[in-house]
């Protein structure tokens, strides 16, 4: 899989937006594609053809999960595509929903913006090494 270097993130909140974004491409140095919602995500999303996908799980409309069926559904991502989910709600039962779901990983909020982009290259390292 080599390097991570583009995510699409998905998240509705414009200030937790601006500092993963910031951590994301600042920090990390990756390229990001930011969406303010699900059904902009499924409008974009085949523009960019992201590595990895960062999604909001609680969002108004289009939540996480709701996106990443309609992602799968239309095909517009691939089987090697890493779908991590950032939420507040990381309770057993969710985490248990989300791993059913097939993503990755969940990283919790509030999250850390100096680590954020080390966890993801973590999150895409692990996964290339299946």
């Amino acid at each position: 899989m080599g390097q991570l270097k583009r995510v699409l993130y998905v998240d509705d909140d414009p200030d937790i937006r601006e500092i993963a974004t910031l951590a994301i491409r600042d920090v990390g140095g990756m390229e990001v594609l930011v969406c303010d919602s699900g059904k902009v995500a499924l409008e974009s999303i085949d523009k960019f053809d992201p590595q990895l996908i960062l999604l909001d799980v609680m969002m108004p409309e289009m939540d996480g999960p709701s996106t990443l069926r309609a992602l799968r559904a239309q095909k517009l991502i691939t089987d090697s595509t890493a779908v991590v989910f950032l939420t507040a709600k990381i309770q057993a039962e969710a985490l248990s929903d989300y791993q059913k779901l097939g993503v990755n990983d969940v990283i919790s909020k509030p999250f850390d913006p100096m680590m954020l982009a080390e966890k993801l290259q973590e999150i895409w390292s692990r996964l290339d090494d299946r």
